[in-house]
C-alpha cells in the first residue's frame, strides 16, 4: 500500500513507469503531483486518474503542498537544471529519492542544501513490474524513510539494498543497462537466423520467443544458469559446436565483461 505524498519530478519511461506501478498499489491521485514540462498531455497514466495534479514546473507547485518524497527521474543531462529548483523543499524534510543514472547521494545533497537521500537503479522491465532496482540510503536517511522508499520502487519488481554506494555504477552497467544487452542478443540471433536461411519473420519469432521463453525458465526455477547452459548442451552436438564459438577466446564473456566495464566508467563519469 503507497501511503503519504509524493512529488515525483520528471514523467518519462521510467517515472511513468514508477507511477503506474504506484496507482496499482493504491497511491491516490489527490496525494501526489507530477512534474513534467509538457503538463498532463504529457503524462499518459494522468488520463485514468483526473485528480492527479500535473504541472510544467517546479513554480507551479502549490505552496501548501507538503511532499514526504520527492522522486527525481529526469535524464542526467538535465540534472543540473533541474535539481536545484528544488532546494527550497530541504525544510520540509522530505526524503529525495532519485532514479537519475550517475548522480551520487553527495552531488544531491550539495545542489539541494543537504538533506536526507536515496539513491535507485530500476531498469526498463518496471514498465511490467517485472524490474529490479538497487538501492544505496545516505546515513542520515532515517529507517522510516528508507522503508518508503523500498515501498516505493517494490511496486514496479524486485528491491536489493547496497551498503557502498560505489556499486552503484557497476549495478548500472549490470541490470541497468543490462535490458539492452538482452535485447541486443534478440536481435543478433535474429539476423544470424536469416543468414543461416531462415525466412525473416520466422527467424524474428525463433529469436523473441527463445529469448524469453528462456528468461523465464531462468526466473522460475533457482537452477544456476551455468547448469541450464550445460543442460541443453550434449557433447559435441550442435549447442556444443556454437558454443565453441561464443566463449572462446574473445568470445561472449569477454566482450561482455568489457562492456559491462564501459558502462561502468561512464555510469562514475556522470556523477557531476
Amino acid at each position: 500500500m503507497i501511503e503519504g505524498t509524493i512529488l515525483l519530478v520528471g514523467c518519462g519511461k521510467m517515472g511513468g513507469a514508477l507511477l503506474e506501478g504506484w496507482f496499482k498499489r493504491g497511491l491516490k491521485a489527490v496525494d501526489a503531483i507530477v512534474v513534467e514540462p509538457g503538463g498532463r498531455d504529457a503524462v499518459s497514466p494522468c488520463s485514468g486518474h483526473r485528480a492527479l495534479s500535473c504541472v510544467p514546473h517546479v513554480s507551479n507547485i502549490p505552496r501548501d503542498f507538503r511532499p514526504d518524497v520527492i522522486l527525481f527521474a529526469v535524464k542526467p543531462q538535465i540534472a543540473d537544471e533541474v535539481v536545484p529548483g528544488y532546494a527550497s523543499f530541504a525544510a520540509q524534510h522530505p526524503v529525495f529519492l532519485s532514479v537519475i543514472a550517475g548522480k551520487t547521494t553527495s552531488y544531491f545533497q550539495r545542489h539541494l542544501g543537504g538533506g536526507a537521500v536515496v539513491r535507485a537503479m530500476p531498469n526498463t522491465p518496471a514498465s511490467i513490474g517485472k524490474g529490479i532496482s538497487v538501492l544505496y540510503a545516505a546515513p542520515n536517511v532515517s529507517d522510516v524513510q528508507r522503508h518508503v522508499c523500498d515501498v516505493l520502487m517494490s511496486a514496479v519488481g524486485a528491491v536489493e539494498w547496497v551498503k557502498d554506494e560505489t556499486l552503484i555504477d557497476a549495478v548500472t552497467a549490470v541490470s541497468g543497462s543490462g535490458p539492452a544487452y538482452v535485447f541486443l542478443l534478440t536481435e543478433c540471433l535474429r539476423e544470424a537466423g536469416i543468414a543461416a536461411g531462415l525466412p525473416a519473420e520466422l527467424a524474428a519469432h525463433l529469436a523473441r520467443a527463445t529469448v524469453a521463453g528462456s528468461g523465464a525458465l531462468l526466473e522460475q526455477n533457482d537452477t544456476p544458469p551455468e547448469t541450464l547452459r550445460q543442460n541443453v548442451t550434449s557433447p559435441g552436438g550442435t549447442t556444443a559446436a556454437a558454443l565453441n564459438v561464443l566463449m572462446g577466446p574473445g568470445g561472449f564473456k569477454a566482450l561482455l565483461t568489457k562492456a559491462v566495464a564501459e558502462a561502468t566508467r561512464r555510469s562514475k563519469e556522470l556523477a557531476g
